[in-house]
This record gives C-alpha cells, sequence and structure tokens, in this order.
C-alpha cells in the first residue's frame, strides 16, 4: 500500500512537471537547443535506469552498455525509414520493438558472457561494445541504408515532448515496481554474496541474464528515441566512451 501511494504521488509530480514543460515549450521560453538537451537528458535517464539494473542492483560490471544503445537506435532509425513511419502510435511500437530486439541480442550473448564474474565480465562486455561499434561501422556492408561509417541520415524527428516524457515515465514507473518485487530483493541478494544467494536456493544465472536483458531493453529503447530526436546517427556515438558516460551517471548518482 505504501508503495502505491509512493507512486500515486510520483505519477502527480511528475503530470505538473510534464505540463510546465509543455507550457516552456508552447511559449518558446527555451531555445530551440535547450529544449532538444532537455529531452536528451530524459532519455538518458532512461538508458542510465538500465544499466543501475545490471550493475547497480545485480553487481555485474558492464562496460558495453553503449553498444545496447545503439543498436536500439540503429534498429528503430531503419524501421521508421523503410517503413515510412511519421505516426507517433506506430512509432510508441517500435520504440518497444527496439528495446525487444536489444533484449534479444542480450539474452543470446548474455548466457556465455554472464558465466564471468568481476574484472572478467567487464573486460568481456568491454570486447562487446567494440565489436558492435564496428559491426556498425561496417553496417553499409550488409545494409546500404545504415551507412556504415558515414553515418545514418534522413531519420524522421519522432521524438518529442509528449512521447518522450511519458514513454519514459513509464518504464521509469514499471522498473521501480519491479526494484521493489521479490525480483529486486533477490537481485540485491545476488550483489552483495552470490555464492551465499545460491546456497539458500536463488537461482543466479536465471536472475542476473534477466536484469541484464531487461538492463538492454531499456538501453535499446532509450536508444529508439535518440535516433528520433537527432535525426542522424553515426557509430562514434556509441563507442566506448559513451558506455564510460552511463557508468558515471549511475556511480555519481546512486
Amino acid at each position: 500500500m505504501r508503495v502505491f501511494f509512493e507512486l500515486r504521488k510520483e505519477l502527480i509530480f511528475s503530470i505538473a512537471l510534464y505540463l510546465l514543460l509543455k507550457i516552456f515549450f508552447i511559449n518558446d521560453f527555451f531555445s530551440e537547443y535547450i529544449e532538444q538537451v532537455i529531452l536528451y537528458t530524459v532519455i538518458i535517464i532512461v538508458s542510465a535506469l538500465g544499466l543501475n539494473i545490471i550493475y547497480g542492483y545485480t553487481g555485474q560490471f558492464s562496460l558495453g552498455h553503449a553498444g545496447f544503445y545503439g543498436l536500439g537506435a540503429y534498429f528503430s532509425a531503419y524501421l521508421t525509414k523503410t517503413f515510412s513511419i511519421e505516426s507517433a502510435f506506430f512509432f510508441i511500437i517500435i520504440i518497444f520493438l527496439s528495446g525487444c530486439f536489444t533484449a534479444l541480442i542480450a539474452y543470446l550473448i548474455g548466457i556465455p558472457i554472464l558465466k564471468f564474474r568481476d574484472d572478467f565480465l567487464a573486460i568481456a562486455t568491454l570486447g562487446l561494445g567494440i565489436l558492435i561499434r564496428n559491426v556498425l561501422d561496417n553496417s553499409d556492408r550488409f545494409i546500404e541504408t545504415l551507412g556504415g561509417s558515414r553515418g545514418f541520415v534522413g531519420i524522421n524527428n519522432l521524438s518529442n515532448l509528449e512521447i518522450v516524457f511519458f514513454v519514459s515515465l513509464f518504464f521509469i514507473l514499471i522498473s521501480k515496481n519491479i526494484i521493489y518485487s521479490r525480483y529486486g530483493l533477490f537481485w540485491r541478494t545476488i550483489r552483495d554474496d552470490e555464492i551465499a544467494s545460491s546456497s539458500i536456493g536463488i537461482n543466479t544465472t536465471n536472475l542476473k541474464l534477466l536484469a541484464f536483458v531487461y538492463g538492454c531493453f531499456l538501453a535499446g529503447s532509450a536508444g529508439a528515441m535518440y535516433a528520433h530526436l537527432y535525426t542522424f546517427l553515426h557509430p562514434s556515438n556509441f563507442d566506448f566512451l559513451k558506455s564510460v558516460d552511463f557508468l558515471v551517471i549511475v556511480i555519481i548518482g546512486g
């Protein structure tokens, strides 16, 4: 019941914040650049939330988070450009599809990678991030539209205030519910002592994989919104330094 009232308060505060931003946006209180920065900040929060679940709640030190962020961005941009999507409704569907696509890749890769721990896991995810960056760099060899090292151009600008704000709010509230559920409790237990967690019957392998897949789902969804905010993608936007940025946000932001 207490969690319900807390979520209700947060929902009321979020709607009030949205209305305030809407007034500012309509009346051109902010420049176009500042409006873009505000939306970008919200998108980054969603992606960092994904890493917080992977690293902050289960203790899996990932240095390849930007790679999944980039996969979601490229996947959504390819779909909207190929099928000429301009509808907000279909774009929201594509945001979720991008998250699901990224989650599927994370699941397939996570099964072998998450067997590593500590420094070995960090090195494995670092290599994974570099691999994804190289794939994006050479993506035009497989699909010309993706642009490869030249960059992906001609993406529709679909990430407006309403879509970015409410889709991000949905992800944040769902994530908070998961964190306060038994899954969140299991994740924290694994983070504090994985061996002890195993000894009391917690399936640490599956739960770590679940956290990794869900965290990458959030990264991919955030990447989809990012792609349609800036309307141009380049592999360098999703390199190792971007993963470090996410890590710094999680560590400093708590």
